[in-house]
């Protein structure tokens, strides 16, 4: 109900704002087109166009409160120092340009919401009073002999002035109103899309957008790799190369000393297994960094995690060639990270992955039967995987219900 009033007041409160911002913003333009010859028409053109902006943002800000249309706010265009600098970004800005077709378009779009609200819901109540109301309601014409008679309401030259008829009113009024909601949502459409088009940011403004944020997620996960192989390296694999420096070196003591070869022995096999532990420690390393088992393939690659998974795992691959390394790469960590989720979080017994390649894209599936409710950015790795996989034009799909299944799609560019 609540949603539905702000609705009702967009379509009271829009047209006649956007009717004078429409009438200000033509005005100041043809006023500095015809100044145009002198200094003062090119600043009376930026002057509107600054206007303009500002309308579009009040009107914007109006259906983000009332209709809950959230319309990003394109990133504002750099100025050089100085009025004249200010003056030529503002008449080389194309959302500025773009505010005056919206601030011009939106009195005819606003129109049809405030037509439908009107007839909805004021005739509707009309219609619905009709009983207390047709001694008020009437029209006063004149009769053959010339006297003046009260007509009440007429429909297709019947009069509805008895009670059955006055049901008939009365349902009618009842059933526009019941619509009228439903009528200015629909009738409000255009207005929402155009807003979005013209006051949204461009195709080459999100195309920046999409590239920065990708790219600061990537720097962020070279750090965090980076840090990682850092510490795993000293807490690890350093300590166990110490380790077995210090055991050569109690060999050497020992064997100087004449000690027993028992003692010896003892100590070659503590040496020896730091040195197994060590060499473990850093093909597990390099598997972090890039699988040995991806350069068999992306089906070889995969079935090795299913077997590794505690869950029931099928993995089927539809892959003719074999897209480039680093995609492969991305899919198979992708895959790595779900099944590590669905194990950690979900309480599945069986996934299915599903891999297939064709028409320039790869499209990795992953579904499991546990309990759902996954959230991209709930710290369940998504977000991370988004990251990554956005990092190459790819996307991320995750439709995970309560109570399951849980269903995650990639989509990667085969190059």
């Amino acid at each position: 109900m609540r949603r539905h009033l702000k609705a009702l007041l967009h379509s009271f409160l829009a047209p006649p704002l956007a009717l004078v911002g429409a009438l200000l913003v033509l005005v100041g333009l043809l006023a500095g087109a015809a100044l145009s010859v002198t200094a003062l028409g090119p600043w009376l053109i930026a002057a509107t166009l600054r206007g303009a902006s500002g309308l579009a943002s009040v009107q914007r800000a109006l259906a983000q409160s009332l209709l809950g249309v959230k319309v990003e706010v394109p990133a504002a265009q750099a100025a050089a120092p100085g009025p004249f600098g200010w003056r030529r970004a503002v008449l080389a800005d194309q959302r500025s340009w773009r505010a005056v077709g919206w601030v011009c378009l939106a009195p005819v779009l606003a129109l049809p919401g405030l037509v439908v609200a009107f007839n909805g819901y004021v005739y509707g109540a009309l219609f619905l009073l009709h009983p207390l109301l047709r001694h008020v309601n009437y029209t006063t014409v004149l009769a053959p002999d010339g006297s003046e008679q009260h007509v009440s309401l007429s429909w297709f030259g019947t009069q509805m002035d008895t009670w059955p008829r006055w049901l008939a009113v009365v349902a009618a009024g009842a059933l526009m109103i019941a619509v009228a909601p439903r009528l200015v949502r629909l009738a409000l459409l255009p207005y929402e899309k155009v807003l979005r088009a013209l006051l949204g940011p461009g195709a080459a403004d999100r195309r920046i957008r999409t590239l920065e944020e990708t790219r600061a997620q990537a720097v962020e996960d070279a750090a965090a790799t980076l840090r990682r192989i850092e510490r795993d390296l000293h807490d690890g694999t350093q300590a166990r190369l110490v380790g077995l420096g210090m055991h050569l070196t109690m060999i050497r003591e020992l064997v100087a000393a004449g000690a027993s070869s028992e003692q010896v022995l003892a100590v070659v096999e503590t040496a020896q297994g730091n040195a197994k532990q060590a060499v473990a420690d850093l093909r597990n390393l390099v598997k972090g960094i890039h699988p040995p088992v991806l350069d068999q393939g992306l089906d070889v690659a995969l079935a090795t995690l299913a077997a590794d998974s505690p869950m029931r795992v099928e993995v089927r691959v539809g892959v003719g060639e074999r897209p480039s390394p680093a995609i492969e790469a991305i899919a198979y960590f992708c895959v790595a990270e779900l099944l590590a989720n669905a194990a950690k979080h979900s309480g599945a017994d069986a996934v299915d992955v599903e891999v297939v390649g064709g028409g320039g894209v790869l499209s990795v599936v992953v579904r499991d039967d546990g309990r759902g409710g996954a959230i991209v950015g709930a710290g369940s790795g998504l977000r991370g995987l988004l990251g990554r996989v956005g990092a190459v034009d790819g996307t991320l799909e995750c439709d995970s219900p309560a109570g399951g299944p849980t269903v995650v799609r990639v989509v990667l560019p085969y190059r």
